[in-house]
Protein backbone atom coordinates (compact mmCIF):
# COMPACT_ATOMS: atom_id res chain seq x y z
CA UNK A 1 0.00 0.00 0.00
CA UNK A 2 1.34 3.42 -0.95
CA UNK A 3 1.26 6.29 1.53
CA UNK A 4 2.11 9.93 0.88
CA UNK A 5 2.45 12.42 3.72
CA UNK A 6 2.30 16.07 2.68
CA UNK A 7 3.44 18.62 5.24
CA UNK A 8 3.01 22.37 4.95
CA UNK A 9 3.61 25.37 7.22
CA UNK A 10 7.01 24.23 8.51
CA UNK A 11 8.27 26.08 11.62
CA UNK A 12 11.69 27.22 10.38
CA UNK A 13 15.24 26.07 11.01
CA UNK A 14 15.29 27.48 14.55
CA UNK A 15 12.20 25.79 15.87
CA UNK A 16 10.57 27.70 18.69
CA UNK A 17 11.00 27.43 22.44
CA UNK A 18 11.79 23.70 22.49
CA UNK A 19 14.75 24.12 20.16
CA UNK A 20 15.94 27.29 21.90
CA UNK A 21 15.87 25.58 25.27
CA UNK A 22 17.97 22.75 23.88
CA UNK A 23 20.19 25.21 21.96
CA UNK A 24 19.39 23.44 18.73
CA UNK A 25 19.66 24.82 15.25
CA UNK A 26 19.56 23.42 11.73
CA UNK A 27 16.29 21.63 12.52
CA UNK A 28 15.05 18.97 10.10
CA UNK A 29 12.04 16.64 9.99
CA UNK A 30 11.96 13.19 8.45
CA UNK A 31 9.99 9.99 8.44
CA UNK A 32 11.22 7.29 10.80
CA UNK A 33 12.11 3.89 9.34
CA UNK A 34 12.78 1.54 12.26
CA UNK A 35 15.23 3.59 14.39
CA UNK A 36 16.57 5.71 11.51
CA UNK A 37 15.11 9.04 10.41
CA UNK A 38 15.38 9.38 6.65
CA UNK A 39 14.23 11.66 3.86
CA UNK A 40 14.96 14.61 6.13
CA UNK A 41 13.69 18.04 5.11
CA UNK A 42 14.91 21.35 6.52
CA UNK A 43 12.35 22.97 8.80
CA UNK A 44 12.49 26.19 6.76
CA UNK A 45 11.39 24.45 3.54
CA UNK A 46 8.10 25.57 2.00
CA UNK A 47 6.75 22.00 2.17
CA UNK A 48 7.74 18.41 2.88
CA UNK A 49 6.50 15.27 1.16
CA UNK A 50 7.28 11.65 1.98
CA UNK A 51 6.21 8.63 -0.06
CA UNK A 52 6.49 5.19 1.46
CA UNK A 53 5.27 1.65 0.90
CA UNK A 54 3.78 -0.42 3.69
CA UNK A 55 2.36 -3.90 3.73
CA UNK A 56 -1.32 -4.38 4.46
CA UNK A 57 -3.31 -7.50 5.13
CA UNK A 58 -6.85 -8.37 6.04
CA UNK A 59 -7.11 -10.10 9.41
CA UNK A 60 -10.67 -11.26 10.11
CA UNK A 61 -12.15 -8.27 8.30
CA UNK A 62 -9.79 -5.71 9.81
CA UNK A 63 -6.79 -4.25 8.03
CA UNK A 64 -3.36 -4.43 9.62
CA UNK A 65 -0.38 -2.54 8.23
CA UNK A 66 3.26 -3.35 8.70
CA UNK A 67 6.78 -2.95 7.44
CA UNK A 68 9.84 -0.96 8.49
CA UNK A 69 7.99 2.39 8.49
CA UNK A 70 5.22 1.18 10.79
CA UNK A 71 5.52 1.27 14.58
CA UNK A 72 3.28 -0.05 17.34
CA UNK A 73 1.44 -3.25 18.05
CA UNK A 74 -1.46 -4.67 16.01
CA UNK A 75 -4.52 -2.49 16.45
CA UNK A 76 -2.38 0.53 17.39
CA UNK A 77 -0.10 1.02 14.37
CA UNK A 78 1.36 4.41 13.43
CA UNK A 79 4.00 6.35 11.52
CA UNK A 80 6.51 8.77 13.08
CA UNK A 81 7.59 12.13 11.73
CA UNK A 82 10.72 12.90 13.76
CA UNK A 83 12.27 16.32 14.42
CA UNK A 84 15.93 16.81 15.15
CA UNK A 85 18.96 19.04 14.87
CA UNK A 86 21.49 18.09 12.22
CA UNK A 87 25.20 18.55 12.86
CA UNK A 88 27.45 17.19 10.14
CA UNK A 89 25.67 13.89 9.42
CA UNK A 90 24.31 13.34 12.94
CA UNK A 91 20.59 13.71 13.64
CA UNK A 92 19.75 14.55 17.29
CA UNK A 93 16.02 13.89 17.66
CA UNK A 94 14.07 16.06 20.08
CA UNK A 95 10.40 15.60 19.07
CA UNK A 96 8.14 13.23 17.16
CA UNK A 97 4.69 13.45 15.64
CA UNK A 98 2.64 10.27 15.66
CA UNK A 99 0.24 9.54 12.79
CA UNK A 100 -2.06 6.71 13.86
CA UNK A 101 -3.74 4.42 11.37
CA UNK A 102 -6.72 4.26 13.78
CA UNK A 103 -7.41 7.90 12.81
CA UNK A 104 -7.72 7.03 9.10
CA UNK A 105 -11.37 6.44 8.15
CA UNK A 106 -11.82 2.71 7.54
CA UNK A 107 -13.21 3.11 4.03
CA UNK A 108 -10.12 5.09 2.97
CA UNK A 109 -7.72 2.56 4.46
CA UNK A 110 -9.63 -0.23 2.70
CA UNK A 111 -9.59 1.66 -0.64
CA UNK A 112 -5.81 2.17 -0.43
CA UNK A 113 -5.35 -1.49 0.50
CA UNK A 114 -7.48 -2.51 -2.51
CA UNK A 115 -5.30 -0.42 -4.85
CA UNK A 116 -7.64 2.53 -5.50
CA UNK A 117 -4.73 4.94 -5.02
CA UNK A 118 -2.27 6.19 -2.45
CA UNK A 119 -3.39 6.99 1.07
CA UNK A 120 -2.55 10.69 1.47
CA UNK A 121 -2.23 12.51 4.79
CA UNK A 122 -2.00 16.32 4.79
CA UNK A 123 -0.98 18.27 7.86
CA UNK A 124 0.57 21.52 8.99
CA UNK A 125 3.90 20.97 10.70
CA UNK A 126 3.86 23.96 13.09
CA UNK A 127 2.08 23.71 16.44
CA UNK A 128 0.08 26.44 18.20
CA UNK A 129 3.22 27.88 19.86
CA UNK A 130 5.21 28.10 16.61
CA UNK A 131 7.29 24.98 17.24
CA UNK A 132 7.41 21.62 15.48
CA UNK A 133 4.14 19.70 15.60
CA UNK A 134 4.51 16.71 17.88
CA UNK A 135 2.54 14.08 19.83
CA UNK A 136 -0.52 12.41 18.30
CA UNK A 137 -1.79 14.28 15.26
CA UNK A 138 -5.53 13.75 14.96
CA UNK A 139 -8.15 15.04 12.55
CA UNK A 140 -8.85 17.85 11.84
CA UNK A 141 -5.11 18.63 12.21
CA UNK A 142 -4.51 15.93 9.58
CA UNK A 143 -6.79 15.08 6.68
CA UNK A 144 -6.75 11.71 4.93
CA UNK A 145 -7.76 11.00 1.33
CA UNK A 146 -7.08 8.36 -1.32
CA UNK A 147 -5.68 9.71 -4.59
Amino acid sequence: MRIRIEGSDLPGRRAGAAADALRLSNVHVGVQRKAEVIDRVRADASEATWEIEVTSRDVNGLLDVGGPWVHGRPGARFLYLSWGAVTDDEFAMFRRAKLLFDDVPGELLRAAHDGAGALVGRLGLTDATGGPRCARVRPPSITWTVE
